[in-house]
């Protein structure tokens, strides 16, 4: 709809994607209607963007209308729900982020602003020609058989094996007439019914709890908690099949692009359609009309990542966070948030149900579960009884490895044992490429990164030297660039590719894939690597921390990890944690289809409490322990965390902002602030960085904190920027 711009009616307030921290005003033309929610176009300097009517009808006297900017269309589009708007302010003032750059998350579709074209088609008259042949008599028959249904000019040719001239002729006889038809869903609508699973007792009990919060259809927040292979996707299928009986709309979170084609896959086979996709892989045009659908209602099931929390749902019913724990949820971009975290916040202000799915929890999400804020659903038993792997730890002072290599006899007995068996093995180490570091053995020279404080990671099937941080890459010199002396360049340590080279030579007949996110070909590669291994045309897989994630291969039985100490070896205090996590979830790939399992874990440090933990599969004494030394200490969830970045193009400017903002921080007995420090990765992409910590108690008012000493502090100049992550899941 087009504005006529000399006639105004009233004043506006719109969200636009900016970094402005308010909306600004328009006026709207006499005659032209908006309501907040409504999606519209206007002005901003030289440009027209997308805005949300914030505001509609408010009393702005003190403005001049005659110095306004007029709003240029109103978009024939579903207005954003009131929770939706309500979720836009919440999280702009949790994450201390500018509400119209949370919006422009919202606003990510611009083409689907305007209703999709529609389609012509055909529908059946009582006319006939008096001529019909029988390709005539085979098109005829069908459009009667499916009638009233019309058709496409193209599907009634195909369906019906005939050429488009045999259309064309039955059309210019009056045999069919014309008609719009709307425009295609992108999916077809779940079946509840299609194929219902056959669940265990406790499955059902956990099915029936979830089942229950839908019915009551208000918020509660329920942890779904189940050893690796109990069958929780089947659960929670329950509470979205009785969502879509009610009408109402589902989105389903994962972690990963990588996981979503094996989650479309046994969605459709339990729904008899799949459900719609939604993340930055996905084709325009496919983005554009999932969007629409969704804003519309009509699409029922949105499986998507972390950027599907915006999409614009008439009517949400239920959210589903799978791999709850999972560090791919956090988003530090922009806009710093955590979409598990934001996932509760949009289920409460929707006032539907969320249940977040996890083998092995958070610590805060356990936390939430222990303490009543949560329902605590759990499935302690493998789907069909089948046993989990047995766990052991090799102690690599005791079991070394050959000169030159990094399995130990200990782990390489059993992969041939399980070769001799024709059963899979994986072994996964959490380290891309060939090695992470190459260096001189003439002058001692190290590959860095121009732009990064980081090694340059070789990748030997690529022939190249990679940052892993900003993406720089150089091939691999055949001389030192320090000394030039050719044919003294060493790799240091493994990554995936080096261990495949090792494997490879003590089994040189296994058929062996490599997995990783970076590898040649993509996400449509890898989706193939994945189904032709759980086809069983793989002997080994090798592969980081993409294959310990809710992936099944039947033939598996046998997971070594090949550096356990990997994660273990750094400051961060969600090291344990996220150590714990990653090798239970790894090993927990093993023997899913109830074939006799075990994970080999190898180690210098077997004595270490989470290892020991992972051995013993003892995740209660783990979550115990893990929960008094955060208490002790006051960490989360005990207390608060925020982090503050600054960065700069030189590294004094970096340091100076960052003690302007210390020296800015108000007094508290709750919270206290550390730093600034350089930070572990000192320069990213050529910017020079600089951290600060805020610390406080659990009841402390971080945000308004946060906003006092940002607001005290000088404002950034020159390439300074300061960059606010509330929650941090990072500490680089």
């Amino acid at each position: 709809m087009k504005a006529d711009s000399q006639k105004v009616a009233a004043t506006i307030s719109v969200l636009v994607p900016t970094p402005s921290p308010v909306p600004y005003t328009y006026v709207l033309p006499d005659g032209v209607s908006a309501q907040p929610g409504s999606i519209v176009q206007v002005p901003l300097g030289p440009r027209q963007v997308a805005g949300i009517v914030w505001d509609a009808g408010d009393d702005n006297s003190d403005i001049d209308p005659a110095k306004l900017r007029a709003v240029t269309t109103v978009y024939d589009c579903p207005p954003l729900t009131p929770d939706m708007r309500r979720f836009i302010g919440w999280v702009a003032r949790y994450t201390l982020s500018a509400p119209g750059m949370v919006a422009r998350m919202v606003l990510r579709a611009p083409a689907a602003f305007d209703p999709e074209t529609p389609i012509d088609g055909l529908m059946l008259t009582d006319q006939r020609p008096q001529r019909m042949t029988a390709a005539r008599e085979r098109v005829v028959a069908l459009a009667a058989e499916s009638a009233p249904m019309a058709w496409t000019r193209s599907g009634l040719a195909h369906a019906a094996g005939v050429s488009f001239s045999v259309i064309d002729g039955l059309a210019k006889a009056g045999a069919f007439e014309p008609v719009i038809l709307p425009p295609p869903p992108v999916v077809a609508p779940p079946d509840a019914n299609h194929a219902p699973p056959d669940l265990h007792d406790s499955q059902t009990r956990a099915a029936e709890s979830l089942k229950s919060n839908v019915r009551e259809d208000r918020f509660a927040a329920t942890l779904l908690e189940g050893v690796t292979g109990a069958g929780k996707t089947e659960v929670y299928f329950e509470a979205i099949a009785a969502t879509v009986r009610a009408g109402r709309q589902v989105l389903v979170m994962l972690p990963e692009i990588a996981l979503t084609q094996a989650f479309i896959d046994r969605f459709e086979a339990r729904f008899g359609a799949p459900p719609a996709p939604w993340h930055s892989d996905l084709p325009p045009k496919m983005r554009e009309k999932v969007w629409r659908q969704v804003a519309e209602g009509s699409v029922k099931v949105v499986a998507g990542a972390r950027s599907a929390l915006f999409l614009p749902f008439a009517d949400l019913g239920l959210i589903i966070v799978d791999e709850e724990h999972d560090a791919a949820y956090k988003q530090e971009d922009r806009v710093y948030y955590n979409a598990r975290d934001m996932a509760v916040v949009r289920a409460k202000l929707a006032d539907c149900p969320v249940v977040l799915v996890s083998a092995t929890p958070s610590v805060e999400t356990r936390h939430n579960a222990q303490e009543g804020r949560y329902r605590h659903v759990r499935l302690d038993r493998r789907h069909a009884d089948a046993a989990l792997p047995d766990v052991a730890l090799i102690d690599m002072r005791k079991a070394a490895p050959a000169r030159g290599g990094f399995l130990s006899p200990v782990l390489l007995e059993s992969m041939a044992q399980t070769l001799e068996k024709r059963e899979q093995s994986l072994l996964f180490l959490n380290r891309r490429g060939y090695a992470p570091l190459t260096l001189c053995r003439a002058c001692g020279h190290r590959f860095s990164c121009e732009n990064c404080s980081a090694w340059l990671v070789e990748h030997r099937f690529r022939r190249q030297l990679q940052c892993h941080h900003c993406g720089h890459h150089e091939p691999v010199p055949e001389a030192c660039p320090e000394c030039g002396t050719f044919d003294h360049l060493v790799a240091c340590g493994p990554g995936i590719e080096r261990i495949a080279e090792e494997t490879l030579a003590h089994f040189p007949d296994a058929r062996v894939i490599v997995l990783s996110s970076d590898m040649v070909g993509g996400v449509k590669r890898l989706r193939l690597e994945m189904e032709a291994i759980a086809k069983g045309e793989a002997d080994i897989v090798i592969g980081t921390q993409l294959v310990a994630k809710g992936h099944n291969f039947p033939l598996l039985t046998l997971v070594g990890v090949v550096d356990a100490d990997l994660g273990l070896a750094n400051g961060d205090p969600r090291a344990a944690e996220r150590t714990f996590q990653l090798l239970s979830q790894v090993t927990g790939r093993a023997g899913r289809t109830g074939r006799k399992s075990q994970g080999l874990i190898q180690t210098y440090q077997p004595e270490h409490a989470v290892l020991q933990a992972c051995a013993s599969s003892d995740a209660e004494a783990f979550y115990a322990a893990q929960l008094a030394e955060r208490e002790r200490g006051r960490m989360p969830p005990f207390g608060r965390l925020a982090a503050v970045i600054v960065s700069a193009a030189n590294r004094p400017d970096a340091e100076a902002h960052g003690r302007a903002l210390r020296a800015a921080a108000p007094s508290s007995s709750d919270i206290m602030v550390l730093g600034p420090a350089e930070a572990p990765l000192a320069m990213v992409r050529g910017r020079h960085r600089f951290r600060l910590l805020v610390h406080g108690s659990d009841r402390a008012d971080m945000q308004a904190y946060l906003r006092a000493m940002i607001a005290t502090a000088p404002n950034p100049r020159g390439s300074v920027r300061v960059a606010v992550d509330v929650d941090p899941q990072s500490f680089l």
